[in-house]
Order: C-alpha cells, then structure tokens, then sequence
C-alpha cells in the first residue's frame, strides 16, 4: 500500500499525485490539515514536511517531490 502524506494546495504534492495519476497509482492519501496526522506524520519521518511517501510492501519512506517521483517511475513504470 502506498501512503502519500500532503496538505492542501501544496505544489509538490500535486507534483506527486499527477506522477501517481499517470502511472495508475492510487494512493491513501493522508492530508495534515488534520493535526492527528500532522503528528503522525512527525513520528513517523521525524518533521512536517511534505509529500511524504510511505511505501509499505517496499518498506520505503522518503520526502522530496523530485524523489517520490523518481522512485514512482522506477518502481512502477512501463519498464520496473
């Protein structure tokens, strides 16, 4: 399950959901606007900082647009 952590008009996001959305991938998308995820999210990457994709079969986490883009097109591209 891919969790994708964003808030709401955050440009780096929408970067993320539009790579997501060209692949096919759906994501649970977590939106720290709610202050129970905004903590969350802080436990779990150390600071409130977003996109911040949390690949669960992988065992992955990362930040960084650029990144979780790359990572998307690797690991579910035409060629992953």
């Amino acid at each position: 399950m891919l969790i994708l952590y964003v808030k709401t008009g955050c440009p780096f996001c929408a970067k993320v959901l539009a790579a997501g959305k060209e692949l096919g991938i759906e994501f649970d998308e977590k939106n720290i606007a709610d202050p129970a995820i905004a903590d969350e999210l802080i436990k779990r990457g150390g600071k409130r900082m977003v996109p911040y994709l949390v690949d669960e079969d992988a065992c992955e986490e990362m930040y960084e647009s650029d990144d979780i883009v790359a990572y998307l097109h690797k690991s579910f591209g035409k060629n992953s």
